[in-house]
């Protein structure tokens, strides 16, 4: 249900009765449910007492009185079994469409329309032109990467701070060859398709995971120099104090200078994420977030203007900036990385308040 309720393409009322559960689930009374839902109470006493009695197989609709489907079983199950299969090699595509398994029916002897097959796709779910993307992984020490950077969120030591740290690379400073159009009653901005390169940045953040707040800096490269100097100023804006930092496994964190930077300074403590594992790190989140409200559909001609964009935003974030929470215990996150069978192994599991 947690599932469903993040899934952005689930059908707004499954979304809706998911929601009503696990907030019940939580205690929540069931006029506070209806009115964060934004239903009836009647509508929650329902799904409620449909869950309480069924499952999740409450949540489902109820067959509805009608006249009886046309559509035989048999051939509902055959186009379902194709979908759910590739396509042969002759066709020259990686997944059907509803018009190549129509044809590809009315080739075995059986006339069906590509329109009552997205009608079944539908009713099932099915959606063969989408796809996702995942990544396992191989670290040895996988299991003991995910408990000592979750550990970190769910249960900081006690006096000292932790701190998400990475570097957003190669942020180009593109400058559009005409100015937007704004935003329209039915209309998004727009912007032009073309642009004109100026050069690039990059961002290195430190975000703290008690408040929210980034410290950054912009730097023309990210080699192991740049990372030990934006250590340094971390360091700066928390003096005398024990610093537990995230960071992934770029072998600019790995080196030897900064290793015997480290040795001098024992107070500032690396915690690697595991490899292939950097959604771990909360400072991903904050990297989204500056992407889609300040960076993509930005006009930027030159990199001094980047680069003060990013520094006002960042100002502005840490005027009203709050802490991200993870949710996930680490059993629970170890147990979705190390599913073959499960699609989201690499989901963050965190919220913003």
């Amino acid at each position: 249900m947690e599932r469903r309720v993040r899934d952005r393409g689930a059908p707004a009322r499954e979304v809706e009765r998911a929601r009503i559960v696990l907030l019940a689930a939580d205690g929540v009374p069931g006029q506070q449910i209806a009115e964060m839902v934004g239903c009836a109470e009647g509508t929650v006493v329902t799904w409620r007492a449909r869950y309480a009695e069924r499952g999740l197989a409450g949540l489902a609709d109820l067959p509805r009185p009608g006249k009886p489907s046309p559509l035989p079983e048999a051939l509902r199950d055959r186009v379902l079994q194709l979908t759910l299969t590739e396509p042969p090699t002759s066709l020259g595509a990686t997944h059907w469409s509803s018009r190549l398994l129509a044809d590809a029916l009315a080739a075995e002897g059986t006339p069906i329309s590509h329109a009552t097959i997205a009608r079944i796709w539908h009713r099932f779910g099915v959606q063969p032109w989408r796809a996702q993307t995942f990544k396992f992984s191989t670290d040895p020490e996988l299991e003991g990467k995910i408990r000592d950077v979750v550990g970190l969120y769910l249960h900081p030591p006690e006096r000292a701070v932790v701190l998400c740290v990475d570097e957003k690379p190669q942020i180009q400073a593109l400058e559009r060859t005409a100015p937007p159009l704004p935003v329209r009653p039915g209309r998004p901005e727009a912007a032009s398709f073309d642009y004109v390169r100026h050069g690039t940045t990059t961002l290195f953040a430190a975000l703290e995971v008690a408040t929210g707040k980034v410290t950054e800096a912009c730097t023309e490269r990210h080699r192991h120099q740049e990372f030990l100097a934006f250590l340094r100023q971390v360091a700066r804006a928390y003096p005398r104090r024990q610093l537990h930092v995230v960071v992934d496994n770029l072998s600019t964190h790995k080196h030897p200078a900064v290793r015997a930077w480290l040795a001098r300074h024992p107070r500032m403590t690396l915690h690697f994420t595991p490899t292939s594992g950097s959604w771990l790190n909360l400072v991903e989140a904050f990297f989204s977030i500056i992407t889609r409200q300040a960076l993509r559909r930005g006009s930027f001609p030159t990199v001094a203007d980047l680069i003060a964009a990013i520094e006002r935003f960042i100002d502005a974030w840490n005027d009203r900036c709050r802490p991200f929470t993870w949710t996930k215990d680490p059993d629970t996150v170890i147990a979705k990385a190390t599913d073959p069978g499960h699609r989201k192994a690499s989901t963050t599991s965190v919220t913003e308040h």
